[in-house]
């Protein structure tokens, strides 16, 4: 089995400080956090483009939200205090490149380059803008549609929400007296801005570049190929770059800590990441955004829709995830207790558990994806079957049996908080 040096996956030039979420003396960097967000968007889209305005909307309600929920202390900022941790973000960015990044970027290029020497050719570049633009929005909706339907689907069952999260780790958050509706919307509006700044990027790469109707076989086939270079060295870029997101306060609160700011549910997730954390990810990190727009358009909807598929931790709520997959993934264990596994956190390698039996899985997904949890396992000695783990396990047997909650309670001390 293949070594890997924790110094490399946990190198931090600044001071470790693992955080999971925001407190009140967070406000002034969580402002200028969201006037950072704000800026990026109008900057990506234009001030006058209906996503600029959605997006600033938002960041208005994200801001009210905050006060609401976690107050307001006039605090040193993070970024005085520690102004060297900004430019360190960069580079880890930079440190944590892989080499099919700049596959992807040189694949761009490149068919730009062939566009502006052979200007006879029939590229029909202006009719291949418009039709790339008109995939971004059909993904943009496609999503915003999937996103409300969950959000619906919790309004209806708000008090279900509330009495499972209470029994979770979430109870120092959602109590009887506490706003669900609130907590319900902000999750809504944290998933919906994510979404609009996590697309920037690659709505910067369709407008500013050109893609040609004569190439259009060709770099779809090699983004593809790109592709699947990429998700064999995927798991490992996540990790560093999760890993930071947990264990740097500057990464925390500035990239990854809205992720962790609302309820485990579908609403929120976009491509496992925060605010700000969605446009440096595609920016300078993932290659999807400079892949052939066609193959982008169907890696982004399908991805974005699986993570929220894959964020939905509380049972008996649309969209429902079967117990089989929560057996085989423990991206729910982070969201509902230890800061660990930092991975994918998949284990699908093996048929229930049969080592002379093998899944579809093993066909397509690459061992590094099917068996990510083994990263955590080396780097952390995260254990498989732990407490956590089990306490969300039981909540689906719970809440989720037939679509209906089982009328046996779960004893108390099951479902206290890990210590």
């Amino acid at each position: 089995m293949k070594k890997h040096d924790p110094a490399e996956f946990h190198k931090l030039y600044g001071t470790k400080q693992p955080r999971a979420v925001y407190f009140e003396r967070d406000f002034i960097d969580y402002t200028l956090m969201l006037a950072l967000t704000g800026t990026i968007i109008g900057a990506s889209y234009g001030l006058g483009h209906f996503m600029a305005k959605l997006g600033l909307a938002l960041c208005a309600a994200m801001w009210t939200a905050f006060i609401i929920r976690h107050g307001v202390e006039f605090k040193a900022p993070v970024i005085w205090r520690k102004p060297l941790e900004a430019l360190y973000i960069f580079v880890y960015k930079i440190r944590n490149l892989k080499p099919v990044y700049f596959v992807a970027v040189g694949l761009l290029l490149t068919e730009n380059l062939l566009i502006a020497a052979t200007p006879t050719f029939p590229h029909h570049v202006e009719a291949m803008r418009r039709t790339v633009l008109y995939l971004f929005y059909a993904h943009f909706l496609i999503i915003t549609a999937f996103r409300t339907a969950i959000l619906i689907g919790h309004l209806r069952k708000k008090e279900l929400v509330r009495e499972v999260l209470m029994q979770t780790p979430w109870k120092r958050v959602v109590r009887e007296d506490t706003n669900i509706t609130l907590e319900i919307l902000h999750a809504y509006c944290t998933g919906l801005l994510t979404h609009i700044i996590t697309m920037a990027p690659w709505y910067l790469v369709l407008v500013y570049s050109r893609f040609s109707a004569v190439l259009l076989p060709v770099m779809a086939v090699v983004s593809v190929m790109v592709h699947l270079k990429w998700s064999k060295v995927f798991n490992a870029w996540f990790y560093r770059d999760h890993w930071l997101g947990h264990n740097s306060e500057f990464d925390f609160i500035f990239l990854h800590g809205p992720h962790h700011d609302a309820i485990p549910s579908g609403m929120i997730a976009v491509s496992e990441n925060g605010l700000l954390e969605g446009f440096m990810r595609f920016t300078i990190g993932a290659p999807i955004s400079f892949y052939n727009p066609f193959i982008s358009f169907l890696l982004y909807t399908i991805e974005v829709a699986m993570d929220m598929r894959g964020h939905q931790y509380i049972p008996g709520v649309f969209p429902r995830m079967s117990r089989e997959v929560m057996e085989r993934f423990q991206h729910s264990t982070h969201h509902y207790g230890p800061l660990e596994p930092y991975s994918i956190a998949s284990r699908l390698d093996r048929a229930n558990d049969d080592p002379n039996s093998k899944t579809a899985y093993e066909f397509w997904i690459p061992e590094e994806v099917r068996n990510s949890i083994a990263l955590d396992e080396e780097l952390t000695g995260f254990k498989w079957d732990n407490p956590t783990y089990r306490r969300t396990l039981s909540l689906w047997d719970k809440y989720q049996t037939d679509g209906e909650k089982l009328k046996a309670p779960l004893l108390e001390d099951q479902m206290a908080p890990q210590k």
